[in-house]
């Protein structure tokens, strides 16, 4: 990894795209993103395990997509529920949001303070100016999530990466031209579910993480224990989740590296007859996949959702499902999730995930920012 440039100081640089015009999109990039992807190098030399290309997907064109799967009316009594759940991601020793308001944030990404774009910060910064003026890294230009902009470095130059940890996993932070930093922190919520689930089933779990960016979830299910396959549709994305892997010391955890469109992926695995015990999904609103295959979040969530249902293990853990940047209520995503786990017993539980400020020492609760809406069915 690039430790600081200290050749020059007040520059601004392009940084090199994250999840970027590819893909989850992101949460998001998606947000929701840009979609994941990102104009990263990967480093030579990576880990010994290798993208899994899936037969014959490298060969077919944009025009010969998978047959449409119909969608089924579901019977039978819908789930328990539990509304609203509102997920909070507290101060960690390796992030925490430090303040927010006039459509900006201040976050703390373990030695470097950033300020970006946030649309939910309607109210006034609650610390002064020079705190702020302090940032090491500020994104400009375009506001909006998937908008390209620039970082400018008021204190120094930074290299384009720099190490991160959360939740015990390492792994690289970095600059990318739409303003994500590699990491959703307000994710924390549902990784630490995941990895408490993985730890106390008392077998290994089989966990599917789609759209799973640049691999963070899927190293923390991994060193909790947990057989984890990974998708995302940006072979770049799949690129800096590898080098992830080889900063969090997990080369050899069983992990699947699958650089594939979402929906062709688990349209397979239906009639495969996969299963999995937890499976992970944070799509964007729009993407596209690797041969030009065409997502959009309200014209294929419900078909992605009713296939998920399908390769859900009969004992299964939970199916989570994260939505950013989209113009409804959570309520719309809980209705959905209950529609589609019909039969199934268990629970839908649905809300906000939202991260609370805390000051510059990360010990000072503060408001709650907004960051994206969540729905989760679990067995009861």
């Amino acid at each position: 990894m690039k430790e600081k440039d200290r050749r020059s100081k007040n520059a601004s640089v392009t940084a090199a795209k994250g999840r970027g015009a590819e893909a989850r999109g992101g949460r998001h990039e998606q947000r929701h993103p840009p979609v994941k992807g990102g104009g990263f190098k990967t480093r030579s030399g990576g880990p010994a395990a290798k993208i899994a290309p899936e037969k014959g997907e490298r060969q077919r064109s944009a025009q010969e997509a998978l047959p449409t799967r119909p969608l089924p009316q579901r019977t039978g009594d819908k789930p328990a529920e539990t509304v609203p759940l509102i997920l909070e991601t507290a101060a960690t020793a390796g992030y925490h949001l430090i303040d927010s308001g006039n459509g900006e944030k201040l976050e703390q990404y373990g030695p470097y303070r950033i300020v970006r774009p946030e649309a939910q910060a309607l109210w006034p910064k609650a610390l002064p100016a020079s705190v702020w003026e302090k940032a090491d890294a500020v994104f400009t230009g375009d506001t909006d999530e998937d908008g390209m902009g620039r970082w400018r470095f008021p204190r120094e130059v930074l290299g384009e990466t720099w190490p991160m940890q959360l939740l015990d996993t390492d792994f690289l932070g970095r600059f990318t031209s739409f303003r994500h930093v590699g990491v959703f922190p307000e994710q924390l919520a549902h990784w630490s579910w995941v990895k408490d689930q993985v730890a106390t089933a008392g077998r290994p779990l089989k966990v599917l993480n789609l759209f799973g960016y640049t691999g963070v979830a899927s190293l923390i299910a991994a060193k909790a224990g947990a057989e984890v396959t990974h998708v995302d549709a940006s072979k770049k994305a799949i690129g800096w989740a590898r080098e992830n892997q080889t900063l969090a010391r997990a080369e050899k955890l069983p992990i699947r590296w699958i650089c594939d469109d979402a929906m062709k992926f688990i349209q397979r695995e239906e009639r495969r007859g996969s299963r999995y015990d937890i499976i992970l999904t944070d799509p964007p609103k729009f993407g596209r996949g690797p041969n030009g295959e065409v997502w959009q979040l309200f014209d294929h969530l419900a078909a992605m959702l009713d296939i998920c249902r399908e390769i859900v293990s009969p004992d299964a853990r939970g199916l989570v499902l994260t939505a950013y940047s989209i113009r409804a209520s959570f309520y719309s995503i809980h209705e959905l999730m209950r529609e589609t786990m019909r039969g199934r017993g268990g629970r839908v539980e649905s809300g906000e995930l939202i991260i609370r400020e805390s000051g510059l020492d990360g010990k000072e609760p503060g408001r709650a920012l907004s960051t994206s809406l969540f729905s989760r069915w679990v067995p009861e």
